[in-house]
């Protein structure tokens, strides 16, 4: 609490705001102020309301997720957040208040949404390596072909990334839309457990291992996904409308 009452003392209104043009961030904060205004006043206009107990339980989540066991230790995060409790659960509560407008606003939308849109939910469990000649990469495509070296193994020794290299070439479970285009359309085109001849990008030379494709489903978490999407649309048009309304 003391550190909270410190800052306060050494530093002004018109110095935050200077600090944040100074260094370009004026805007970014000003617009997640004026999205929070719309989504109260939207909130509001549909009755919606947060609880004081679904405000604790958000708090007891967070609490256990940090391993604040106890209100001292509780306490002394906050001072070291520079924030009160009270900050905290105005905190918690805009929070909660977003995801039940975003919720009011669109859950309705959301299978209309996953079927217009089933293509880009799919997903593939990628390897790739990528090197940066291509004479390198056809030689690896070649020896790994006639199985002198496994693809696990030139990946942990070749790829120019050195995260892919510790993890010998696993890039993830991938969506189709976080591909770009014609790089989706040769992955989505492979059969699983193929290695392709090597792609040029801006990267380099691709190596592919398609390990597995994994189907669209409107899952609870897909849902959520969508929810949040539609409504993180709506609030940038919204944000944009008032901005140049105003």
């Amino acid at each position: 609490m003391i550190m909270v009452q410190l800052s306060k003392d050494l530093l002004d209104n018109e110095e935050i705001i200077s600090f944040l043009k100074r260094n370009l961030e004026f805007k970014e904060v000003y617009q997640k102020i004026l999205s929070q205004k719309v989504i109260n006043q939207v909130a509001e206009e549909r009755g919606i309301i947060v609880t004081a107990e679904e405000i604790q339980n958000q708090a007891n989540q967070q609490r256990y997720a940090k391993r604040l066991e106890k209100a001292a230790d509780t306490l002394a995060w906050l001072a070291d957040q520079m924030i009160t409790s009270d900050d905290w659960e105005a905190g918690i509560r805009e929070h909660l208040l977003a995801q039940k407008l975003a919720e009011s606003l669109f859950t309705k939308d959301v299978e209309k949404y996953f079927i217009q849109n089933r293509l880009n939910f799919e997903q593939v469990s990628l390897y790739q390596i990528i090197v940066p000649y291509e004479r390198l990469a056809r030689e690896l495509f070649y020896q790994i072909e006639e199985e002198e070296i496994s693809f696990y193994h030139a990946a942990h020794l070749y790829d120019i990334e050195p995260g892919r290299r510790e993890r010998c070439g696993y890039e993830g479970q991938l969506y189709r839309w976080g591909l770009k285009a014609d790089f989706a359309a040769i992955v989505f085109a492979a059969t699983p457990g193929e290695i392709l001849s090597p792609v040029k990008t801006d990267q380099g030379y691709h190596l592919i291992l398609v390990e597995e494709f994994i189907q669209a489903e409107l899952t609870i978490e897909r849902t959520q996904e969508i929810i949040q999407k539609l409504f993180k649309d709506w609030l940038a048009s919204e944000l944009n409308y008032r901005l140049y309304n105003a």
